[in-house]
Protein backbone atom coordinates (compact mmCIF):
# COMPACT_ATOMS: atom_id res chain seq x y z
CA UNK A 1 0.00 0.00 0.00
CA UNK A 2 1.17 3.48 -1.21
CA UNK A 3 1.26 5.90 1.82
CA UNK A 4 -0.64 8.78 1.22
CA UNK A 5 0.80 12.43 1.08
CA UNK A 6 -0.45 15.13 3.19
CA UNK A 7 -0.55 17.30 -0.08
CA UNK A 8 -2.96 15.53 -1.55
CA UNK A 9 -4.92 15.69 1.45
CA UNK A 10 -4.58 19.09 1.34
CA UNK A 11 -5.66 19.42 -2.14
CA UNK A 12 -8.93 17.02 -1.89
CA UNK A 13 -9.97 19.32 1.48
CA UNK A 14 -10.41 16.46 3.48
CA UNK A 15 -9.37 18.58 6.36
CA UNK A 16 -12.35 20.70 6.64
CA UNK A 17 -14.03 19.56 9.39
CA UNK A 18 -17.59 20.86 10.59
CA UNK A 19 -19.13 24.04 12.35
CA UNK A 20 -17.65 24.26 16.08
CA UNK A 21 -21.10 24.48 17.57
CA UNK A 22 -21.66 21.13 15.64
CA UNK A 23 -18.22 19.84 17.16
CA UNK A 24 -18.19 16.51 19.23
CA UNK A 25 -15.87 16.85 21.82
CA UNK A 26 -14.11 13.11 21.56
CA UNK A 27 -12.54 14.25 18.17
CA UNK A 28 -10.54 17.18 19.90
CA UNK A 29 -7.87 15.21 19.60
CA UNK A 30 -8.01 15.22 15.92
CA UNK A 31 -8.40 18.96 15.61
CA UNK A 32 -5.67 21.18 14.33
CA UNK A 33 -7.66 24.46 15.07
CA UNK A 34 -10.83 26.11 14.84
CA UNK A 35 -10.78 29.37 11.24
CA UNK A 36 -14.00 31.06 10.40
CA UNK A 37 -16.15 29.38 13.17
CA UNK A 38 -14.95 25.38 11.36
CA UNK A 39 -12.91 23.01 12.82
CA UNK A 40 -9.58 22.23 10.72
CA UNK A 41 -8.66 18.51 11.03
CA UNK A 42 -4.99 17.24 11.83
CA UNK A 43 -3.89 16.10 8.28
CA UNK A 44 -0.74 14.12 9.96
CA UNK A 45 -2.76 12.48 12.36
CA UNK A 46 -5.30 11.98 9.13
CA UNK A 47 -2.48 10.14 7.57
CA UNK A 48 -1.20 8.07 10.12
CA UNK A 49 -4.58 6.87 10.72
CA UNK A 50 -5.35 5.76 7.00
CA UNK A 51 -2.18 3.37 7.24
CA UNK A 52 -3.35 2.04 10.30
CA UNK A 53 -6.40 1.58 8.83
CA UNK A 54 -4.89 0.00 5.42
CA UNK A 55 -3.00 -2.22 7.64
CA UNK A 56 -5.79 -4.09 9.24
CA UNK A 57 -7.92 -4.04 5.92
CA UNK A 58 -5.25 -5.56 3.83
CA UNK A 59 -4.79 -8.31 6.79
CA UNK A 60 -8.69 -9.10 6.59
CA UNK A 61 -8.54 -8.83 2.70
CA UNK A 62 -5.76 -11.85 3.00
CA UNK A 63 -7.62 -14.28 4.99
CA UNK A 64 -10.31 -14.63 2.10
CA UNK A 65 -12.86 -12.05 4.77
CA UNK A 66 -15.36 -9.66 2.83
CA UNK A 67 -15.41 -6.30 3.91
CA UNK A 68 -19.10 -4.60 3.38
CA UNK A 69 -18.48 -0.42 2.10
CA UNK A 70 -21.51 1.36 3.01
CA UNK A 71 -22.42 4.82 2.01
CA UNK A 72 -25.79 6.32 1.29
CA UNK A 73 -25.17 10.08 1.08
CA UNK A 74 -25.73 11.17 -2.69
CA UNK A 75 -22.09 12.33 -2.65
CA UNK A 76 -20.35 9.42 -1.56
CA UNK A 77 -22.69 6.37 -3.37
CA UNK A 78 -21.25 6.31 -6.75
CA UNK A 79 -17.49 6.40 -5.56
CA UNK A 80 -18.11 3.59 -3.09
CA UNK A 81 -19.84 1.81 -5.47
CA UNK A 82 -17.36 1.78 -8.14
CA UNK A 83 -14.31 1.49 -5.40
CA UNK A 84 -16.13 -1.26 -4.22
CA UNK A 85 -16.77 -3.08 -7.47
CA UNK A 86 -12.79 -3.07 -8.00
CA UNK A 87 -11.78 -4.75 -5.59
CA UNK A 88 -15.14 -7.37 -5.63
CA UNK A 89 -16.21 -6.31 -2.64
CA UNK A 90 -20.14 -6.54 -1.66
CA UNK A 91 -21.85 -2.74 -0.73
CA UNK A 92 -24.76 -0.68 -0.09
CA UNK A 93 -25.26 2.51 -1.66
CA UNK A 94 -29.16 2.65 -1.62
CA UNK A 95 -31.32 2.40 1.47
CA UNK A 96 -29.62 0.28 4.56
CA UNK A 97 -31.91 -2.58 4.60
CA UNK A 98 -33.16 -3.23 8.74
CA UNK A 99 -31.61 -6.59 9.93
CA UNK A 100 -29.36 -6.47 6.80
CA UNK A 101 -26.76 -8.11 9.40
CA UNK A 102 -28.69 -8.82 12.62
CA UNK A 103 -31.35 -11.25 10.64
CA UNK A 104 -29.28 -12.11 7.85
CA UNK A 105 -31.22 -15.10 7.05
CA UNK A 106 -33.85 -13.52 5.79
CA UNK A 107 -32.09 -10.85 3.71
CA UNK A 108 -30.02 -14.31 1.79
CA UNK A 109 -33.95 -15.29 0.94
CA UNK A 110 -34.71 -12.49 -0.54
CA UNK A 111 -31.18 -12.68 -2.78
CA UNK A 112 -32.11 -16.27 -3.46
CA UNK A 113 -35.54 -14.80 -5.11
CA UNK A 114 -33.75 -13.00 -7.00
CA UNK A 115 -32.04 -15.93 -8.75
CA UNK A 116 -35.11 -17.90 -8.59
CA UNK A 117 -36.75 -15.07 -10.62
CA UNK A 118 -33.61 -15.14 -13.11
CA UNK A 119 -33.85 -18.67 -13.32
CA UNK A 120 -37.33 -18.86 -14.21
CA UNK A 121 -36.48 -16.16 -17.13
CA UNK A 122 -34.03 -18.74 -18.82
CA UNK A 123 -36.04 -22.39 -18.10
CA UNK A 124 -39.32 -20.49 -20.11
CA UNK A 125 -41.67 -20.60 -17.04
CA UNK A 126 -41.50 -16.63 -16.33
CA UNK A 127 -43.22 -17.05 -20.08
CA UNK A 128 -46.27 -18.85 -18.82
CA UNK A 129 -46.99 -16.50 -16.25
CA UNK A 130 -49.41 -13.95 -17.40
CA UNK A 131 -48.58 -10.60 -18.75
CA UNK A 132 -50.07 -9.01 -14.99
CA UNK A 133 -48.04 -11.54 -12.94
CA UNK A 134 -44.69 -10.66 -15.36
CA UNK A 135 -45.05 -6.70 -14.44
CA UNK A 136 -45.34 -7.87 -10.91
CA UNK A 137 -42.27 -10.16 -10.75
CA UNK A 138 -40.15 -7.49 -12.95
CA UNK A 139 -40.91 -4.91 -10.38
CA UNK A 140 -39.71 -7.19 -7.78
CA UNK A 141 -36.99 -8.40 -9.41
CA UNK A 142 -36.14 -5.06 -10.01
CA UNK A 143 -36.93 -3.81 -6.50
CA UNK A 144 -34.51 -6.06 -4.86
CA UNK A 145 -31.67 -5.68 -7.22
CA UNK A 146 -31.59 -2.07 -6.56
CA UNK A 147 -31.28 -2.76 -2.80
CA UNK A 148 -29.59 -6.11 -2.33
CA UNK A 149 -28.05 -6.58 -6.00
CA UNK A 150 -24.64 -5.40 -4.52
CA UNK A 151 -24.36 -8.19 -2.09
CA UNK A 152 -25.72 -11.41 -3.86
CA UNK A 153 -22.50 -12.64 -3.68
CA UNK A 154 -21.96 -12.16 0.24
CA UNK A 155 -23.02 -15.77 1.23
CA UNK A 156 -21.76 -14.74 5.11
CA UNK A 157 -21.59 -12.09 7.27
CA UNK A 158 -18.79 -9.63 5.89
CA UNK A 159 -15.29 -9.80 7.98
CA UNK A 160 -15.24 -6.03 8.46
CA UNK A 161 -17.58 -3.02 7.22
CA UNK A 162 -16.53 0.54 5.85
CA UNK A 163 -19.11 3.13 6.60
CA UNK A 164 -18.69 7.13 5.13
CA UNK A 165 -20.50 9.12 7.88
CA UNK A 166 -21.29 7.25 10.72
CA UNK A 167 -24.21 9.44 11.65
CA UNK A 168 -25.98 9.01 8.70
CA UNK A 169 -25.39 5.14 8.79
CA UNK A 170 -25.86 4.92 12.68
CA UNK A 171 -28.15 1.81 12.13
CA UNK A 172 -25.54 -0.09 10.36
CA UNK A 173 -23.19 0.93 12.90
CA UNK A 174 -25.50 -0.47 16.03
CA UNK A 175 -25.70 -3.88 14.20
CA UNK A 176 -21.93 -4.38 13.91
CA UNK A 177 -21.32 -3.86 16.86
CA UNK A 178 -23.97 -6.37 18.63
CA UNK A 179 -22.32 -8.70 16.09
CA UNK A 180 -18.45 -7.37 17.28
CA UNK A 181 -17.79 -7.21 13.87
CA UNK A 182 -15.35 -4.66 13.47
CA UNK A 183 -15.91 -0.78 12.04
CA UNK A 184 -14.08 0.84 10.07
CA UNK A 185 -14.82 4.40 9.10
CA UNK A 186 -14.65 8.22 7.93
CA UNK A 187 -15.30 10.13 11.13
CA UNK A 188 -15.64 14.17 10.60
CA UNK A 189 -15.43 16.38 13.24
CA UNK A 190 -19.42 15.90 14.40
CA UNK A 191 -19.30 12.30 14.93
CA UNK A 192 -18.02 10.10 18.11
CA UNK A 193 -15.13 7.79 17.82
CA UNK A 194 -15.55 5.99 20.17
CA UNK A 195 -18.14 4.03 17.84
CA UNK A 196 -16.05 2.58 15.24
CA UNK A 197 -12.53 0.27 15.75
CA UNK A 198 -10.82 1.83 13.45
CA UNK A 199 -11.55 5.78 12.09
CA UNK A 200 -10.04 7.80 9.55
CA UNK A 201 -10.26 11.73 10.88
CA UNK A 202 -11.67 13.40 7.33
CA UNK A 203 -14.37 15.34 5.67
CA UNK A 204 -17.01 12.88 4.73
CA UNK A 205 -19.35 15.80 3.03
CA UNK A 206 -17.15 16.53 0.04
CA UNK A 207 -17.01 14.56 -2.94
CA UNK A 208 -12.91 14.52 -3.58
CA UNK A 209 -12.31 14.19 0.38
CA UNK A 210 -14.10 10.86 0.00
CA UNK A 211 -12.69 10.27 -3.47
CA UNK A 212 -9.56 10.50 -1.97
CA UNK A 213 -9.31 8.18 1.19
CA UNK A 214 -11.31 5.45 -0.87
CA UNK A 215 -8.68 5.85 -2.99
CA UNK A 216 -5.85 4.50 -0.25
CA UNK A 217 -8.54 1.89 0.98
CA UNK A 218 -9.14 0.11 -2.44
CA UNK A 219 -4.97 -0.02 -2.55
CA UNK A 220 -4.97 -1.03 0.95
CA UNK A 221 -7.84 -4.29 -0.16
CA UNK A 222 -6.25 -4.75 -3.51
CA UNK A 223 -2.61 -5.42 -1.63
CA UNK A 224 -4.92 -7.74 0.52
CA UNK A 225 -6.04 -10.07 -2.34
CA UNK A 226 -3.00 -9.96 -3.83
CA UNK A 227 -1.00 -11.44 -1.30
CA UNK A 228 -3.50 -13.63 -0.91
CA UNK A 229 -3.72 -15.02 -4.22
CA UNK A 230 0.48 -15.13 -4.14
CA UNK A 231 -0.41 -17.40 -1.04
CA UNK A 232 -2.75 -19.80 -3.00
CA UNK A 233 -0.01 -19.87 -5.39
CA UNK A 234 2.64 -20.76 -3.56
CA UNK A 235 0.36 -23.29 -2.08
CA UNK A 236 -0.55 -25.08 -4.90
CA UNK A 237 3.29 -25.28 -6.06
CA UNK A 238 4.04 -26.81 -3.08
CA UNK A 239 1.25 -29.24 -3.25
CA UNK A 240 1.77 -30.37 -6.44
CA UNK A 241 5.78 -30.89 -5.75
CA UNK A 242 4.77 -33.25 -2.91
CA UNK A 243 2.14 -35.23 -5.28
CA UNK A 244 4.87 -35.64 -7.92
CA UNK A 245 7.75 -36.70 -5.14
CA UNK A 246 4.92 -39.13 -3.83
CA UNK A 247 4.67 -40.85 -7.39
CA UNK A 248 8.48 -41.18 -7.73
CA UNK A 249 8.35 -42.97 -4.39
CA UNK A 250 6.03 -45.33 -5.59
CA UNK A 251 7.24 -45.63 -9.00
CA UNK A 252 10.66 -46.39 -7.55
CA UNK A 253 9.17 -48.84 -4.82
CA UNK A 254 7.27 -50.60 -8.13
CA UNK A 255 10.49 -51.43 -9.86
CA UNK A 256 12.57 -52.50 -6.18
CA UNK A 257 9.89 -55.19 -6.38
CA UNK A 258 9.94 -55.74 -9.45
CA UNK A 259 13.55 -56.47 -9.58
CA UNK A 260 13.21 -58.53 -6.36
CA UNK A 261 11.22 -60.34 -7.83
CA UNK A 262 13.19 -60.69 -10.97
CA UNK A 263 16.52 -61.73 -8.59
CA UNK A 264 15.03 -64.37 -6.23
CA UNK A 265 14.09 -67.03 -8.71
CA UNK A 266 18.15 -66.65 -10.21
CA UNK A 267 19.56 -67.22 -6.68
CA UNK A 268 17.13 -70.27 -5.62
CA UNK A 269 18.40 -71.88 -9.70
CA UNK A 270 21.61 -71.21 -8.15
CA UNK A 271 21.59 -72.85 -4.62
CA UNK A 272 19.62 -75.86 -6.44
CA UNK A 273 22.33 -75.98 -8.69
CA UNK A 274 24.83 -75.99 -6.41
CA UNK A 275 23.39 -78.75 -3.99
CA UNK A 276 22.93 -81.37 -5.92
CA UNK A 277 26.18 -82.06 -6.89
CA UNK A 278 26.63 -82.66 -3.00
CA UNK A 279 24.15 -84.79 -2.78
CA UNK A 280 25.00 -87.05 -5.64
CA UNK A 281 28.21 -87.42 -4.57
CA UNK A 282 27.45 -88.33 -1.02
CA UNK A 283 24.86 -90.73 -2.15
CA UNK A 284 27.92 -92.28 -4.34
CA UNK A 285 30.16 -92.26 -1.50
CA UNK A 286 27.72 -94.52 0.66
CA UNK A 287 26.53 -96.66 -2.01
CA UNK A 288 30.29 -97.76 -3.66
CA UNK A 289 31.58 -99.23 0.09
CA UNK A 290 28.84 -101.81 0.57
CA UNK A 291 28.98 -102.92 -2.73
CA UNK A 292 32.94 -103.56 -2.45
CA UNK A 293 31.87 -105.41 1.02
CA UNK A 294 29.37 -107.19 -0.29
CA UNK A 295 31.57 -108.22 -3.32
CA UNK A 296 34.45 -109.41 -1.19
CA UNK A 297 32.55 -111.93 0.89
CA UNK A 298 31.63 -114.19 -2.67
CA UNK A 299 34.99 -113.81 -3.95
CA UNK A 300 36.54 -115.72 -0.95
CA UNK A 301 33.93 -118.76 -1.11
CA UNK A 302 35.03 -119.27 -4.70
CA UNK A 303 38.65 -119.70 -3.46
CA UNK A 304 38.44 -122.65 -1.55
CA UNK A 305 36.35 -124.42 -4.22
CA UNK A 306 38.97 -123.75 -6.65
CA UNK A 307 41.96 -125.41 -4.10
CA UNK A 308 39.78 -128.85 -3.99
CA UNK A 309 39.91 -129.38 -7.05
CA UNK A 310 43.32 -128.77 -7.58
CA UNK A 311 44.11 -131.89 -5.32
Amino acid sequence: MEQVQVKDLLEAGVHFGHLTRKWDPNMAPYIYMERNGIHIINLYKTQAKIQETGEALRKIAASGKKILFVATKKQAKDIVAEKAENVNMPYITERWPGGMLTNFITIRKAVKKMAMIDRMKKDGTFNSLSKKERLQVDRQRAKLEKNLGSISDMTRLPGAIFVVDIKREHIAIKEAQKLKIPIFAMVDTNSDPREVDYLIPSNDDASKSIECIMAAVESAVASGLAERKSDKADKDAKSEKSTAAKKEVKAESKDDAEVEAKAEPKVEAKVEAKAEPKVEEKAEAKAEPKVEEKAEPKAKKEAPAASNEEE
